[in-house]
């Protein structure tokens, strides 16, 4: 009697509605699956329209590609005796599901709706699909007539069952309802089924990678069985990267799993699972025993097939694996480049465009561009075929290949230094030698010139000259002269991204690059239609903390010694006159806060849902360093900028998603962009907070209207403040 398994999950980088592109990367793996002797094959959710057709799941035409797809995976001799279940969209009814589809031998076994839709962070599931709500229950499904000429079936199961082998059972989690309190595998492992598979679509962000894996090992771990977590990996057209790492357990351990991030398209992973290790470790948990004799059971659809035979049982069985998981600098280092690379090559452009200022965001986005060269070669010397295929397209030279990193980024990425009067030389020093250790295309231009002619149009027109504050400008000058010159780079960068290719006789264009970090971005510390403002940009999820951990990796990672003096040097925009030569601009004094503040108030803003008054809260028992005055000051001040500056989140360039306090609007951050900027009635109950505490710390005993302040004791009027602006022409 055969009691071992082979299973295969998979880990394929699809792109919203490429549905050619996706049903030959489906293929591919259900053939290397076979190559590795598995019977039994899953992928990631939605696989084969692609994750990210958002609105696009409105159109019919969605939903009949993705049948047609379906058709020619049961039309192809590689799915031939192999079980299969693939990820697609399904209208049922009228109703819009998401599904899992399981075949095998052209016939359609079961469809498998979800169940729990996820609706939080960037995930917007019930916008376009609706949960399946009959538990335990299944329906007919009618067959489009190009499914059925192929089966010669006119309907076909779906709803909430389960599939039973001669050997086996396997039943079905989708994505959510892993992470769902009452997820499914419970009920399922209960009912006896022995392998549950998830096709998942969890995208990364730093520091999270441990969730999922924690909660397959538990999925298994209190009941025992084996969990298939298949995921997406990629940027699917997004802003978000999916995260890979598919992987099995058995019992609570994981015994195989795939890479977190790679440029390979397809990646299959199996394992050898013995079924009887599963019942014995079932058994002797009694107490599940108990629970499952009067568990309710699933339908079942019953197959003529095995996963295993006789000569199985000589097979070695996977034995668990320890899960070695990445820095933030490591996941830094390859995330960003990964992503990078899917929307170069998806594009139809040939490189980047970087306006390099020798601080250390645009440093971070460099180093980034490099670590994306370093995997290219890595991948090429590995024998990546696509890999190699899509760099040659990307420079139109067939018979180029790629082996140093350096040369790669010469050709890949050009670098611009954009000095002005106000530009100090040690920044455009350390552009320079930053640029000529990572081998990008650099250059240095002085774009007074240009500054000059704008305010001499401004001055022909009005007949003023605007002024400097140092010069005797008034604020509001001050700041119009420093947002010209950020503006006419954004202006010169898409000049040179169009033509430098041009210029160096290759056809084609350049994507421009952003560097502009989350904590910028969250206090609005960016001129609207600056150098924020580009094609994409890596480093807008990544807070300012991590950068420079990042950066203090990548020196000795990618051996580049000018990041010490980068990493030293105060961030500065440098968009003020010099004094003497020297910088007497920095980022943290113009913003009034500093960036480890910066980080804190957007984590306590999205993840703990704070408003002012219960930010305040928090803040004053954990910054004990400061008073509950000054408490209330910088908590009012991040506020006041926060509205002020939220318009600007409607422009900001679409960034890799990292962070999860990101307030990128309309996507991951669904808040207004238009906020009354006192914050009357919140500031109002801190500043009667603050006194509370005063009074409490002098040994007062405050009456119980002190206590309990109403509407009835306080007076609605806007808290006084100074009217000032920060560099970028904004009321603070």
């Amino acid at each position: 009697m055969g009691r071992k398994v082979i299973v295969a999950v998979c880990t394929l980088n699809q792109w919203a509605l490429d549905f050619e592109g996706n049903l030959n990367r489906i293929l591919q793996s259900v053939q290397e699956a076979k190559e590795m002797g598995a019977l039994y094959r899953t992928g990631p959710e939605l696989e084969i329209s692609g994750y990210s057709c958002e609105d696009h799941f409105y159109e019919p035409d969605t939903f009949l590609h993705s049948w047609q797809v379906l058709a020619e995976l049961l039309k192809s001799s590689t799915c031939k005796d192999i079980l299969v279940d693939v990820g697609m969209p399904v209208q049922h009814r009228n109703v819009s599901y998401n599904c899992r589809v399981a075949f095998l031998n052209k016939k359609i076994l079961l469809i498998r709706p979800k169940m729990m839709l996820c609706e939080d962070g960037n995930y917007r599931e019930s916008r376009w699909f609706s949960c399946w709500t009959k538990e335990r229950q299944i329906e007919d499904f009618f067959l489009p007539r190009i499914i059925t000429s192929i089966t010669n079936q006119s309907t076909v199961p779906i709803g909430d069952a389960v599939i039973s082998t001669k050997d086996t059972c396997i039943g079905f989690e989708i994505c959510e309802e892993l992470w769902n309190p009452k997820s499914r595998h419970i009920p399922l492992s209960l009912d006896g089924v022995e392998i549950i598979s998830n096709g998942s679509g969890s995208y990364m962000e730093l520091r999270k990678a441990y969730v999922t894996v924690d909660l397959v090992k538990s999925a298994t771990f209190k009941s025992g069985g084996a969990y298939l977590f298949s995921n997406l990996r990629g940027c699917d057209g997004q802003r978000i990267y999916f995260n890979g790492c598919s992987c099995v357990a058995v019992n609570g351990e994981i015994v195989s799993r795939g890479l977190q991030f790679a440029l390979h398209d397809v990646e299959v992973v199996t394992a050898t699972i013995d079924l009887e290790e599963i019942r014995a470790y079932r058994a002797m948990i009694r107490s599940r025993c108990h629970l499952a004799a009067s568990n309710q059971p699933f339908p079942r659809i019953t197959v003529d097939f095995a996963l295993s035979d006789d000569q199985d049982m000589f097979l070695p069985v996977s034995t668990p694996i320890e899960w070695k998981y990445l820095t933030p600098e490591e996941e830094i280092e390859l995330g960003p480049a990964c992503w990078l690379w899917d929307y170069l090559r998806r594009s139809g452009q040939g490189g980047f465009f970087l306006p390099l200022s020798g601080g250390v965001d645009s440093t971070s986005t460099a180093c980034i561009v490099y670590s994306m060269c370093t995997q290219i070669c890595e991948a090429v010397q590995k024998g990546e075929s696509q890999v190699l295929c899509d760099v040659r397209k990307i420079l139109c030279q067939s018979d180029y290949t790629p082996s140093d990193p350096m040369e790669l980024c010469n050709r890949l990425l050009v670098t611009c230094y954009m000095a002005t009067e106000n530009s100090s030389h040690e920044t455009k020093q350390r552009a320079s030698q930053l640029a000529s250790e990572i081998g990008s295309y650099h250059f240095s231009i002085v774009i007074d010139s240009a500054v000059s002619a704008v305010i001499g149009i401004f001055t022909t027109a009005t007949s003023l000259v605007p002024k400097f504050r140092g010069k005797g400008g008034c604020p509001r000058q001050n700041l119009a002269l420093q947002n010209i010159q950020a503006r006419l780079r954004m202006v010169l960068s898409y000049l040179f991204a169009q033509l430098m290719l041009w210029v160096r006789g290759r056809p084609g264009g350049l994507l421009v690059l952003g560097s502009s970090n989350v904590d910028e971005a969250l206090r609005g510390y960016l001129t609207k239609y600056d150098c924020s403002s580009a094609d994409v940009n890596p480093i807008g999820g990544i807070s300012k903390t991590d950068l420079k951990s990042f950066l203090q990796y990548a020196k000795s990672r990618f051996f580049l010694p000018s990041l010490s003096e980068i990493l030293q040097a105060p961030p500065t925009a440098e968009l003020e006159p010099l004094a003497e030569g020297k910088i007497t601009q920095t980022d943290e004094e113009d913003m009034g806060m500093t960036y480890a503040e910066l980080s804190e108030f957007g984590r306590l803003r999205k993840m703990q849902a704070c408003g002012p008054f219960s930010m305040f809260q928090k803040l004053v028992h954990t910054w004990d360093n400061c008073t509950p005055q000054e408490v209330a000051e910088k908590v009012k001040h991040f506020f006041r900028c926060y509205a002020i500056n939220r318009h600007k989140m409607t422009v900001l360039t679409p960034s890799y998603h990292a962070e999860s306090y990101s307030p990128d609007d309309n996507r991951f951050d669904h808040r207004q962009f238009l906020y009354r900027v006192h914050w009357n009635w919140q500031f109002k109950r801190i500043d009667e907070a603050v006194t509370h505490m005063e009074k409490k710390k002098r040994g007062s005993v405050p009456n119980d209207a002190e206590q309990n302040p109403t509407i009835n004791h306080m007076s609605i009027v806007p808290p006084h403040f100074n009217m000032r602006r920060d560099r970028k022409g904004v009321l603070i």
